[in-house]
């Protein structure tokens, strides 16, 4: 019975097993390193390693451009019914990219997220997260994507660059 006890205190204090991750104030995305940071007070908290657009360098201009946006944004919903296991959607195209699709004549895209590996293909994340293979989003393992996910709340400032 004592090792049920403690197993289960194991359970909820140890990661990944259910520790709350602290809450980050700030999302940074860096696409020259493939990385994501979650910051808090100015200060790292978590990093991951990331997969992005197929065509990842340049912001994204046109939706089937399969870049990933470069800019200040918002995460503004969480979705736990992805195809792409959890997502949490960035707030693109903001005023700014809406105006400049306009000017340009084309359509700027949207439903840019951050998100795990789809659905059915986690397994996979060891190949898949090595090449940029998204439409636009920002991929990371369905392990990440939990963490992500209890880091950051609706409204977290979200900052990709170059």
């Amino acid at each position: 019975m004592k090792s049920i006890v403690i197993l289960c205190l194991l359970l909820l204090l140890c990661p990944p097993f259910g520790l709350a991750i602290q809450k980050a104030d700030r999302v940074l995305v860096v696409k020259s390193e493939k990385k994501l940071y979650l910051e808090n007070n100015g200060k790292v908290i978590r990093s991951y390693p990331v997969a992005l657009g197929g065509n990842p360098k340049g912001h994204k201009q046109r939706q089937g451009d399969r870049r990933t946006p470069e800019g200040r944004y918002i995460l503004d919903l969480k979705n736990p019914n992805s195809a792409y296991y959890k997502s949490i959607r960035i707030s693109y195209p903001n005023a700014a990219d809406r105006m400049r699709a306009r000017r340009e004549g084309v359509h700027p895209g949207g439903w840019i997220m951050i998100h795990g590996q789809k659905n059915g293909y986690g397994h996979l994340a060891p190949i898949t997260q090595r090449y940029d293979w998204t439409t636009g989003c920002i991929a990371v393992t369905n392990a990440e994507m939990d963490e992500i996910w209890q880091a950051v709340d609706i409204g977290t400032p979200i900052e990709i660059r170059p």
